[in-house]
């Protein structure tokens, strides 16, 4: 909402579990020294009890009280959810992030990997910027889909689904070129087209939408193949726009070339809402502890 003279921002915080509460408090620094800089905006914050501790308060990770909520705030903040020892009677651990995104029909997953010093990479001869690439993720479907299946332990086998619409494929991949438009005009289609029908599936909306962005280059490389030349060559990318499992895959290995995964966020983003994140889980082990995930050269003191 807006005053005569001053913007008020709302962001609820969804603090979680393990370190996911001291990376609220870092992250809000860095928020109050932005508003410091910015004479007319008011940021406002409301903290909600969602993830794997809340479940053991009330018995449900992601309450309603919480979640109906969420659509009154700007922006959502989320620290990290979930802990190993804390899963459903199926053996899955809570995920209520994953539950956020699919309510909020938040089905664009931004993960942007910059290197900012050569000693945070374990490559060789990369000198700051020269890994500079933007991961977009479909968040909604996928082989995610089948993560709320009933699981019978006795069965004799067990399935998951791969699920591709063209409502979910269409949003992703124009995303997807309309983020290339904003920078180098280049998009890679991730996928395993070779293999899994959904996949060939996939590859052909993007060969139709293709044509509505002229000016993008525009490659189709096998997920096996792109897990290669991100180690081998990672400057060849820019855009990158693939499927849910194997966005979650890359998107780790990608942080690794940069630093590690505390140097990876991450923005989950639908046509009304938004959560921001970083990409890494709880970390229980180290929670509590004063420690960072990872303290790379980019941020040490010189």
């Amino acid at each position: 909402m807006s005053g005569m003279d001053l913007t008020v921002y709302k962001i609820a915080l969804l603090p979680g579990d393990g370190i996911g509460p001291e990376v609220i408090d870092a992250a809000l620094q860095v928020l109050r020294e932005v508003e410091s800089h910015l004479p007319n905006v008011k940021f406002e914050y409301e903290a909600f009890s969602v993830g794997a501790k809340e479940f053991l308060a009330s018995g449900d990770p992601l309450p309603a009280r919480a979640f109906d909520r969420l659509a009154e705030f700007h922006a959502i903040l989320l620290g990290a959810m979930g802990l190993p020892g804390v899963r459903w009677p199926s053996g899955i651990e809570m995920t209520p992030q994953l539950d956020i995104r699919e309510r909020l029909d938040l089905f664009c997953g931004l993960r942007p990997i910059y290197l900012f010093h050569p000693m945070d990479s374990p490559l060789r001869d990369k000198k700051r910027g020269d890994i500079d690439f933007l991961l977009v993720r479909e968040s909604t479907e996928g082989l995610f889909s089948s993560r709320k299946n009933s699981l019978d332990m006795a069965a004799d086998r067990i399935e998951d689904r791969m699920l591709i619409t063209r409502k979910g494929s269409e949003r992703i991949i124009r995303a997807a070129f309309r983020e290339a438009m904003k920078r180098r005009k280049h998009l890679t289609l991730i996928d395993k087209a070779n293999v899994l029908p959904s996949m060939a599936y996939f590859r052909r909306i993007f060969d139709d939408i293709a044509i509505e962005f002229p000016e993008v280059q525009t490659e189709r490389t096998y997920v096996d193949a792109a897990a290669l030349y991100l180690l081998q060559k990672p400057h060849i990318f820019d855009v990158l726009v693939t499927e849910n499992m194997f966005g979650d895959i890359i998107s780790d290995l990608a942080a690794g070339l940069v630093g590690g995964m505390g140097m990876a966020p991450s923005a989950d983003l639908g046509e009304r809402y938004a959560v921001f994140q970083p990409s890494h889980g709880s970390a229980p082990d180290i929670a509590g502890r004063g420690l960072p995930i990872l303290l790379p050269q980019s941020f040490r003191s010189q």
